[in-house]
């Protein structure tokens, strides 16, 4: 890989008397600031990252001390963690990094600059890089290492980019969990010694921890007050977070590759260019590092961030692999009737030599099962045009099944230990195919596109991804390589969804693995959406999309309005509830329409209607998280504003039910406090309105006090449940 040219220029870097030998690199956007300390021939330091730093600011601290080494190296009084640690051919495992030169870049909506540091005794190169953002407050920091020696040198640890934070009441807010209870909140103080959060998984990252971490800086995390510093890696395999706390006046936080089994070998000439770390700092607690990362992900990582997501009905829930031409023409009619928009055909449909009944067989054979599609998938695409909606197909095309004709023609195709018979996951049968491989690739990438080709009104792709890898050898790199298979699968994966794009950019496709394994932003790029979790319970969703909504904005998160009792929990929980939820984030339906009563029909009818009035603001606007299920107060409540700040939605929701029991008022947030504001109550059961409902608030009372809301809805069949959903609209 060749080096990116740039141009050697001064525009944007703050300079000390001395002149370049000396110079000061202050990478900024428009609220932010981070500082750099970069002489010539010296080690490059961090003096600051926070809040935008005024001129005066900056001629202050032009002569401080640096908290610490911008990108550590291993090898020369190195006695805490690193970044960086690599061998040379002659066996040295040491590196000494000055400061060669400072570059930077202009583009249309960002600017580059590139710090570039010479080890002091090898031919070796690290371009340290930062990209800021002219209209939304994130930083993204990466490497490139390259070997310009004419012999290998093999990297053994290659963060991605250092931060070091100021020692202090330092809280980390991170997300964990595991299938079906995916991106469960998690909230500590740091203290001396090592924080690590790390994934092995191999093909997907998000299922337990998550690439994601957000630091509080003024005591136990807040979400509209305090200072936060928010980090992402935007990386879709194994990663490790690690936060060294030792005898000095910094916690350091490092982000990159999990370096672990897999040692990188450099040839001579190439260069290895780590993921970005997204970072941002906010002075308005948690949720204004969330506004941040969702505008950053709107704008500039996720695919279509700019287009509304339709409203769809996913069969999977309704009929598993029960898949046939009558029931999907019957569900497409449902959900049509209901005013939604799209219509999803999930797994079972495929299958020749070995049908796909179940989960055991025939992943990889992307043929249609005459059996149950005897029209086929033309037949599908006419009865979605009939019916006004669009059709979307589900596949899983990194895997394949032991049974299956693909394995029996490729068995060198998959993930495999040399001379060990494969690890098989589920059903038993499942494997990973080696994204290692160009042929695999290009097989990968044809899946989609033999669809694409045949039947180009396919509206939407949801792609799954149901293993990891728990073999570790690839039957394609050389036995000297096989360390590299973590890293190549995710680089083959990556080739093919560009090469997919290329071709069809305007296709939508969701990112699902085993419910929300890949819910990270070097996946989204790629994909519109991800799939939260397969747990559809609508009260643990309200803790899990939280969590999800700490770091990705709600129209990539889909949230679908699932049966009763739950397929997961069996909890019973009544339809407006579950309704309210998934209004929350990307609505849809994950149901058997035809086993609803038309009463249920008719309200689902009209929440859609309700939720296309609402879309752009849930979609496109600001989140205020305001009672964090976690606190534990027995409801939990948020609300998205649009950035004009003329219309706002307001989610409350009951989350645990007494007998008397006393729930805070709940104040709202991100009104404009001289507007006045209309409130009209969306999915109304109640047989008597609100007694807010069609008044008039000013937004200074909304933000002061909020609205008091009855603890129970008013219903001829009382439940415990309780929800809420106002919308707010200016009004002159």
């Amino acid at each position: 890989m060749n080096l990116k040219k740039r141009t050697k220029t001064l525009a944007g870097l703050c300079l000390l008397a001395g002149g370049l030998a000396a110079q000061n690199v202050c990478v900024s956007t428009p609220r932010t600031s981070l500082l750099l300390k970069a002489p010539v021939g010296g080690e490059l330091e961090i003096l600051y990252y926070g809040q935008k730093l005024a001129d005066a600011d900056l001629a202050a601290l032009e002569t401080d001390g640096g908290m610490g080494a911008a990108y550590p190296a291993y090898g020369m009084n190195s006695l805490g963690e690193t970044a960086l640690a690599v061998q040379q051919a002659d066996g040295n495992l040491t590196l000494q990094l000055v400061v060669e030169d400072v570059s930077s870049t202009e583009a249309e909506n960002s600017s580059e600059t590139v710090v570039r540091l010479k080890d002091t005794l090898y031919p070796f190169y690290v371009d340290v890089c930062y990209r800021a953002y002219k209209d939304v407050d994130v930083i993204e920091a990466w490497t490139e290492i390259t070997n310009e020696g004419k012999k290998p040198v093999t990297l053994h640890q290659f963060a991605s980019a250092c931060l070091p934070i100021r020692r202090g009441q330092v809280w980390m807010s991170h997300l964990h969990g595991s299938w079906a209870n995916e991106a469960r909140l998690a909230q500590e103080p740091l203290t001396a010694g090592m924080k690590v959060i790390a994934n092995r998984d191999g093909v997907r990252n998000a299922q337990t921890d998550h690439a994601e971490v957000m630091f509080s800086l003024d005591g136990r995390p807040r979400e509209n007050e305090g200072r936060v510093i928010g980090a992402a890696l935007c990386y879709g395999g194994n990663y490790k977070l690690r936060v060294d706390t030792r005898d000095d006046e910094c916690h350091h936080f490092f982000a990159g590759i999990n370096e672990e089994n897999s040692a990188y070998v450099l040839e001579g000439g190439e260069t290895f260019v780590t993921p970005e770390l997204a970072l941002t700092y906010s002075n308005e607690g948690l949720s204004g590092a969330s506004r941040s990362f969702h505008r950053w992900g709107r704008a500039y990582k996720l695919a279509h961030g700019e287009r509304l997501r339709k409203i769809l009905l996913n069969s999977w829930e309704g009929v598993y692999f029960g898949i046939n031409q009558e029931g999907m023409e019957q569900m497409m009619a449902d959900i049509a009737s209901m005013g939604g928009e799209l219509f999803v055909m999930d797994d079972g449909w495929f299958g020749d030599k070995y049908p796909r009944d179940n989960d055991t067989s025939s992943l990889g054979d992307w043929v249609v099962d005459k059996r149950k599609l005897p029209r086929g998938i033309e037949g599908l695409l006419a009865d979605a045009k009939k019916h006004g909606i669009k059709f979307g197909i589900w596949v899983e095309p990194e895997m394949t099944n032991r049974i299956s004709e693909l394995y029996e023609q490729h068995p060198d195709w998959i993930v495999k230990a040399p001379g060990r018979d494969p690890v098989q996951g589920r059903g038993g049968t499942q494997l990973v195919l080696d994204l290692s491989n160009p042929d695999v690739q290009d097989y990968v990438f044809g899946v989609v596109d033999e669809l694409m080709t045949k039947y180009p009104e396919i509206d939407y792709i949801k792609w799954d991804a149901n293993m990891s890898i728990l073999n570790h050898g690839s039957q394609y790199l050389p036995a000297d390589r096989q360390s590299h298979l973590f890293i190549e699968y995710h680089r083959g994966l990556e080739q093919v969804c560009q090469r997919l794009r290329a071709k069809y950019p305007d296709l939508a496709i969701q990112a699902c693995a085993s419910g929300g394994g890949r819910a990270n932003w070097g996946i989204l790029p790629y994909f519109d959406e991800f799939w939260v979790s397969d747990n559809t319970d609508a009260l643990q969703r309200i803790y899990m999309q939280w969590g999800t909504s700490y770091f990705f904005p709600a129209m990539a998160m889909a949230s679908h309005i699932s049966a009763a009792p739950n397929h997961q929990t069996s909890r019973v929980v009544p339809l407006k509830y579950r309704i309210d939820v998934a209004m929350s984030g990307r609505l849809g339906m994950e149901i058997q329409p035809k086993h609803m009563t038309d009463a249920e029909k008719e309200l689902c009818r009209k929440a859609i209607a309700e939720y296309k009035t609402i879309r752009p603001v849930v979609q496109l606007g600001d989140i205020y998280r305001l009672l964090s299920p976690y606190d534990h107060l027995g409801a939990a409540s948020l609300m998205y504003v649009a950035p004009e700040k003329d219309k706002a939605v307001f989610f409350w929701w009951k989350t645990e039910h007494f007998y008397n029991q006393h729930l805070p008022r709940v104040p709202m947030r991100g009104l404009q406090a001289d507007k006045l504001y209309k409130v009209h109550e969306l999915n109304r059961i109640d047989t008597q309105p609100l007694p807010c409902e069609g008044k008039v608030f000013s937004g200074a009372f909304l933000m002061a006090n909020g609205l008091e809301l009855p603890y129970n809805h008013r219903v001829n069949t009382p439940s415990a449940y309780a929800s809420r959903v106002l919308y707010l609209e200016e009004v002159e």
